[in-house]
């Protein structure tokens, strides 16, 4: 398996992996992987009446940082852009209040003990 394909395949593990836990914690799916101009958003979901902008970000390691420094002003950004984009072409959820929450992980991407919720990690 060649390095990209690997760093994709570790992300999409993570990103049903932190669907799973939120779907748990009684929130629901609205969109996955939505892509607009703007950029994309990995989880569009539901908690009863607000509408949740997901950023999920895993790290093999923390060398680097950790996963959660990685959604920098820039990444932000990029997210709540795509996010106006997400609402404007969904009007029903124009009165609907919006966070933006942040799951990150590092370590082995299959075990949910290694995965951090920051609820209203950012906001706009």
């Amino acid at each position: 398996m060649n390095r990209l394909t690997e760093k994709q395949t570790l992300g999409n593990q993570a990103e049903r992996l932190a669907e799973q836990l939120l779907l748990g914690q009684g929130m629901r799916l609205l969109a996955r992987n939505y892509r607009c101009k703007q950029g994309e958003l990995d989880l569009v979901m539901r908690d009863r009446d607000t509408v949740v902008f997901v950023e999920v970000r895993y790290r093999r390691t923390s060398h680097w940082g950790n996963a959660a420094e990685t959604v920098d002003w820039r990444k932000q950004k990029r997210l709540i852009a795509a996010a106006h984009h997400y609402i404007l072409t969904h009007p029903h959820l124009a009165e609907s209040a919006c966070r933006f929450d942040v799951i990150a992980a590092e370590g082995n991407p299959a075990d949910p003990g290694s995965y951090r919720w920051i609820r209203e990690a950012f906001t706009c």
